[in-house]
């Protein structure tokens, strides 16, 4: 396997029971991607349990406590590659209260895979789904039409399926929508071709996987470099050495490059890139490397490095699109909290929530304003100081926030910058 074959990252979405797990299982072992003494294994709990046949949703179901229960509770992420590219499964649980593991596992992903079972059509569940997806700003969306072996392979349910969705992700910023019917248990159209959908022209979901094209999914016209860390080696072989480590967010950086230090404004050039592999001519994102800089200029954790002509917007004012996830408190106005944003730190204050999102008919509820678990709503956020940022839909790095609880230290919500 090469080292630079492209990464793909997709997430799954469904409501319980709609076949996600088995689903995963199908595509891990149908590309040849798991050994036999997995299968093996599997093909005794199966039998141990008297199932019919070989239960593939135990390859994915690895914690005990879902085996037990037959739910996945927590986002799994799975590794998998084919001669083609390499792949990371998010598998995000379908349970309405665990929205919260679709944001997270869904927020870096190329692609949404959303289940629909064929019996029940699209669900709420469903609808909560793609508008996530839709929020997230993943680009491509696959909706995968599942048990396809109970309905008879009807072409007329599919289209059903079909139209109904569309109807809806109308009204969604959905840029990239393709429908494939499968029967995850059987393996119809996931990696095989379905000698029973003969009506279906399309590819299966692994051909689409292997090919849909993401080399433009990351932004690569705004320079955005968030400093994670200064290294400085205090040995005389590296005395004069400061480099600045992290993840380039967006753009290209090139070696002799003119570029803006934030918040300082300083002005310099880039003198060398440095990388695990050795020095590079230039990165780009998702590139973990270090920036070695001109002149003698301080930076630390949280600071970003950008184009002169180019420079996200500065500001301690932030209106966000937010998921909350807090089980046991709302958002409160007025409500203090500790807010991340790339490598930066700082503490905000809530100072509106302009309105709640209406997850099955979209509307603005203006009434009721408390964001409680897995409600979205518009929210505007004061922070202690100046944040690095850009529109979500123009950068999904430097345009997500999330909050944390000064109290309990947990994540409370993510939120996407407008």
């Amino acid at each position: 396997m090469s080292m630079n074959q492209e990464l793909l990252r997709f997430t799954t979405a469904g409501s319980v029971d709609d076949g996600k797990s088995t689903l995963i299982g199908r595509l891990l072992y149908d590309s040849k991607s798991i050994f036999e003494d997995q299968y093996d294994l599997i093909k005794d709990v199966s039998e141990r349990r008297g199932e019919e046949g070989v239960n593939l949703a135990l390859l994915t179901d690895g914690l005990k406590s879902e085996r037990e229960q037959g739910i996945t509770i927590d986002v799994a992420y799975r590794y998998f590659a084919t001669p083609k590219r390499k792949f990371i499964i998010a598998d995000t649980p379908g349970h309405i209260q665990y929205t919260r593991n679709m944001v997270t596992g869904a927020s870096t992903a190329n692609v949404a895979l959303v289940l629909i079972d064929a019996r029940h059509g699209v669900v709420e569940q469903t609808r909560r789904h793609a508008i996530i997806a839709s929020l997230l700003q993943i680009p491509h969306l696959v909706v995968c039409i599942n048990k396809m072996d109970l309905v008879d392979f009807s072409e007329e349910r599919y289209n059903e399926i079909q139209k109904d969705f569309e109807q809806f992700a109308a009204k969604l910023d959905v840029k990239d929508v393709h429908f494939i019917p499968i029967s995850a248990l059987l393996g119809d159209n996931v990696v095989n071709r379905s000698k029973n959908t003969g009506w279906y022209e399309g590819p299966t979901l692994m051909y689409y996987l292997e090919n849909v094209h993401i080399a433009s999914d990351d932004n690569l016209i705004d320079a955005r470099f968030p400093v994670q860390y200064v290294i400085r080696p205090y040995n005389d072989e590296y005395h004069d050495y400061r480099g600045y480590a992290g993840t380039v967010a967006g753009g290209l950086f090139k070696k002799g490059d003119e570029v803006m230090l934030l918040p300082s404004g300083f002005t310099t050039k880039i003198a060398k890139i440095d990388s695990f592999d050795g020095e590079l001519n230039e990165a780009f994102p998702p590139q973990s490397v270090t920036l070695l800089i001109e002149d003698d200029y301080d930076l630390s954790r949280g600071d970003m490095i950008v184009r002169v002509n180019n420079q996200p917007n500065i500001s301690q004012d932030i209106e966000v699109m937010m998921c909350w996830f807090d089980t046991s408190k709302p958002l409160r106005e007025r409500g203090k909290y500790t807010i991340r944003h790339t490598t930066q730190e700082a503490r905000c204050i809530i100072k509106e929530v302009r309105y709640k999102l209406d997850i099955n008919s979209l509307h603005r509820n203006l009434e009721d304003r408390t964001l409680k678990m897995n409600d979205i709503g518009r929210v505007v956020i004061r922070t202690t100081k100046p944040l690095f940022t850009d529109a979500y839909r123009q950068n999904r790095i430097t345009g997500s926030i999330i909050l944390v609880d000064e109290g309990s230290n947990n994540t409370v919500a993510a939120g996407m910058i407008i």
